[in-house]
């Protein structure tokens, strides 16, 4: 029987986070995620124990480096190794960029982009150690095409690509994959409030012409810490319903 796998979630409170947390559980991974609160996710625990799995939550800031670094170091203490790593947090903070402030394109650089780079620091030297691992990055497909209003969010979600693509190019010689999942619009909380009318206008946009569930991010992101996408490192998979082609 194979050895148990431990995954790190970072932002996997509630949303998609919590769909990937999910789909984690149900691949047979104990589970640390890290977030304000526990969130919509603690509901997870009791089928985390059905299926013979933990989940722990740990609280973080994603937005403050000592508190990622020691959210970071209280799951290796726990865990020990680490096989999978999704960097799945993120804020927006939208606006123009003539009226943007300095704090809203600070916050969202910190936790969309600095977040994941502290958390694949610390893991990416244990998982090379470990000759084995498989790191997610969660971007955007506002960071393959750009939207009006969103330039720090785009920015970040781009920079996540060249990020992942540069790691992916570090750790390959020690058996870690690197890899993205940019999804489109997706239907989640934050979503949710919009106004029916842009939403409608939206789905113009969409050649599959429906927004997405955080499920279908949640499979695309199992399937490439699974062993079936051993060969697969350094790739952007956009689950956008096309939005992005």
């Amino acid at each position: 029987m194979a050895e148990k796998k431990h995954a790190l979630v970072t932002g996997g409170s509630r949303g998609i986070g919590m769909a990937i947390v999910d789909q984690l559980l149900q691949q047979g991974c104990d589970v640390w995620y890290l977030s304000r609160s526990e969130g919509e996710a603690a509901s997870l625990r009791t089928k985390a124990e059905s299926l013979g799995c933990s989940l722990t939550w740990v609280e973080c800031n994603m937005a403050d480096r000592v508190s990622v670094e020691q959210a970071v170091e209280q799951v290796i203490k726990d865990a020990k190794s680490i096989e999978v790593l999704v960097n799945n947090a993120g804020i927006t903070r939208d606006g123009l960029i003539m009226r943007m402030k300095d704090e809203a394109w600070d916050e969202v650089i910190a936790v969309n982009l600095t977040g994941a780079f502290l958390t694949s620091r610390r893991i990416g030297r244990l998982m090379a150690s470990q000759r084995m691992g498989s790191i997610i990055n969660i971007s955007s497909v506002v960071g393959i095409m750009g939207n009006g209003g969103q330039s720090n969010y785009a920015a970040s979600k781009a920079g996540l690509i060249g990020f992942s693509k540069s790691l992916a190019r570090e750790l390959s010689s020690r058996g870690v994959r690197v890899n993205v999942v940019a999804p489109g619009f997706i239907q989640t909380a934050m979503t949710d409030v919009l106004p029916d009318t842009l939403k409608e206008g939206l789905n113009t946009q969409i050649p599959l012409a429906r927004i997405g569930k955080a499920e279908e991010v949640a499979h695309a992101v199992a399937f490439l810490a699974s062993e079936k996408a051993s060969y697969i490192t350094g790739q952007v998979l956009a689950v956008d319903g096309g939005m992005a082609m």
